[in-house]
């Protein structure tokens, strides 16, 4: 009988441990996500792009060996803020309130207040919703009452940023990621170079902004330990904060149970400036500061995943690693380090060139991605929106941006290219738009419209006004064919016509 009752016990005990614990089922339609977006992490940065490069990234190249590389994956533009509204809204961020360029610590929210994004269309279909990280899409900020008359000023906190003396930091910002779709915020308000140096949670400033830190390294070019001079909570501190980003990042996995879904966006600092390093990652790589900022995030993602795999949640997690952008690496680095941040593409971060906007972007998912397989499908970041709508089953015009294309056929291996999607539009830090269809490029201006000089050419008279790269023949856009191929010119202005002036998704049938 004492044998029976031990016997029994124990089942009971194995039923109590397997109830408690993930059971690892997958849901097709409700898998967890997981968005990580590097910050100005360029598409050489990664060695499973070139294993030639000086940087090893051992953790990230194993997420791609599990899952899907993509090697024509594009930012819809050369600089954080626009990209990083298209990611969350599926829409080109030439269509925003901020055409060109990007927003400050004190901007006003990017974001309209009743656009759907990616996390609202999750949160409709019951997921736990997180934003871990920095922002950098502008905060509802709270004047001070005599300064409430500054917000009447048209686009005030858009194009000119808020003064902080006009803002109460004492009281909850008004809108943000929670009211965008994010159901729990701990965030930075903008990157790590720019003020306020302090964080948000759930859009109450953890700490007074009661410090001041003077301008750092402004001898640098905007490159390594940079940072502006602005308001800092008393205990912030810049090397620690893609370590606190990804602490609260396992915080956030470690607390979900395994009957609801969860969508964390998990955009990071690194490798933008200020180039933090910390032992045991300082002089670690062979391209200097970046070089060991990149290993140390590759370092974090691979303890990220192994806390999400340790918890059975491996076949039912769609995982998404990318960067917001091109690299911020000059050739004077490239000489000096002997590592092509961009690749084999010219240009860099801001630039119409394929350096500006080709990026690294790998998806796991064993449930519907084959491992180690490689896409060339043509893609960019304002898809994510319609992928994650085709795998949720949501199919309302309301989660129909204009500008986002399911790319779940391609995860699938059902499609080699993106279905339906006639083009792919980028657009530079200083306004040049480019247009990608199939082996064509089109770039709207001469020079770079971004950070390498020269920036802007004034066309001279008889020459051409706009640049034509074929990328299959020419991929470092050395040649321009824009002289040699006048109907192709047009065919191509044609098509970033029409889909400048469409409200509508335009569709390649």
């Amino acid at each position: 009988m004492q044998d029976r009752m031990k016997l029994l016990a124990g089942v009971i005990f194995l039923a109590q441990l397997c109830s408690a614990q993930p059971t690892g089922r997958v849901n097709l339609t409700r898998p967890n996500i997981i968005y990580m977006l590097a910050d100005d992490l360029g598409y050489g940065d990664l060695s499973a792009y070139q294993p030639q490069g000086k940087i090893r990234t051992p953790h990230i190249d194993r997420l791609a060996a599990q899952g899907m590389r993509f090697t024509d994956a594009h930012s819809p533009s050369g600089v954080c803020t626009p990209t990083r509204y298209a990611l969350l809204t599926g829409r080109y961020p030439w269509r925003s309130l901020l055409p060109v360029g990007v927003l400050r610590g004190y901007s006003r929210p990017l974001i309209e207040a009743d656009r759907p994004t990616v996390a609202s269309l999750l949160q409709s279909k019951g997921y736990q919703t997180a934003v871990i990280g920095k922002w950098h899409l502008g905060l509802g900020w709270t004047p001070r009452p005599e300064h409430l008359d500054s917000l009447q000023k048209p686009l005030y906190g858009i194009y000119d940023e808020m003064r902080p003396q006009h803002i109460d930091f004492s009281k909850e910002v008004s809108a943000g990621p929670n009211t965008v779709g994010f159901g729990y915020s701990y965030i930075l308000p903008a990157s790590l170079d720019m003020p306020p140096y302090a964080y948000l949670q759930d859009h109450r400033l953890i700490e007074p902004l009661t410090a001041y830190t003077s301008l750092h390294k402004p001898d640098t070019g905007f490159a390594g330990a940079f940072w502006r001079e602005g308001l800092q909570a008393p205990s912030f501190d810049f090397h620690d904060v893609l370590p606190q980003f990804f602490r609260k990042a396992g915080d956030f996995l470690r607390a979900q149970v395994p009957s609801k879904p969860f969508f964390l966006y998990l955009p990071l600092p690194a490798p933008h400036t200020p180039w933090m390093p910390i032992h045991p990652w300082k002089e670690h790589s062979a391209a200097g500061e970046y070089g060991d900022f990149v290993e140390q995030l590759d370092n974090s993602v691979g303890q990220l995943l192994a806390t999400l795999d340790s918890m059975g949640l491996r076949e039912n997690t769609l995982v998404v690693f990318t960067s917001d952008n091109g690299p911020y690496w000059r050739n004077d680095y490239i000489s000096k380090y002997g590592h092509r941040s961009a690749g084999p593409y010219r240009g860099m971060k801001g630039d119409a060139y394929e350096g500006g906007h080709r990026v690294p972007f790998i998806v796991r998912w064993p449930a519907q991605v084959q491992a180690g397989t490689v896409s060339h499908a043509t893609t960019t970041l304002a898809n994510l929106m319609m992928t994650i709508a085709d795998i949720t089953g949501i199919n309302t015009r309301k989660y129909t941006p204009e500008d986002s294309y399911s790319i779940l056929p391609v995860l699938q291996g059902k499609a080699e290219l993106v279905p339906g999607q006639p083009a792919v539009v980028h657009h530079s830090s200083i306004g040049f738009y480019a247009l990608r269809m199939g082996d064509w490029k089109l770039i709207e201006g001469l020079g770079s419209g971004g950070f390498t000089t020269p920036r802007q050419i004034k066309p001279i008279p008889g020459g051409a006004a706009i640049q034509l790269f074929n990328l299959r023949d020419d991929p470092g856009e050395q040649q321009d064919l824009a002289l040699q191929q006048p109907a192709k010119v047009a065919s191509l202005k044609k098509m970033l016509e029409k889909i400048r002036s469409s409200r509508v998704r335009v569709i390649d049938r």
